[in-house]
């Protein structure tokens, strides 16, 4: 009888912590979480190549890649030629106007003590160019 609740008589005062109105909150809270986790999630919109049953016939080799190197004090070379960041969108728009259905791969290695806005510089301009083949060099 040690362990009995009601151990000091009928009138004596129950000593075990009621969890039922505990469970109960929990409860709600779980099934609010439920409902609001879905719309907190964002769609992003990605242009993902669709299935051909019937493949371009007139295949064309790729265009060399154009090689982007950005040294570690923010000086810009295209094909190991240094060139200005001002001219650079011109550069990618006339290689874009060559061959819009078959553009050239822009590989882009920038050295690791570069500045990141140079780089955020390059990109803008190869979108503004509207560039579509991009990558990254580690070397």
């Amino acid at each position: 009888m040690a362990f009995s609740s009601n151990s000091g008589g009928a009138n004596s005062a129950m000593c075990d912590i009621n969890v039922t109105p505990l469970v109960d909150v929990m409860l709600v809270l779980l099934i609010i979480f439920m409902v609001t986790a879905p719309i907190l999630s964002y769609p992003i919109d990605i242009d993902l190549p669709q299935k051909s049953l019937n493949p371009p016939e007139n295949r064309r080799d790729p265009p060399e890649p154009i090689d982007l190197r950005i040294d570690s004090v923010g000086q810009v070379y295209w094909n190991q030629s240094p060139v200005p960041l001002s001219a650079l969108r011109n550069m990618m728009e006339t290689e874009v106007q060559r061959d819009p259905g078959n553009q050239p791969t822009l590989q882009i290695d920038m050295d690791l003590q570069a500045e990141y806005g140079i780089l955020a510089q390059v990109l803008a301009s190869a979108r503004n160019a509207q560039m579509q083949k991009i990558g990254f060099v580690k070397k």
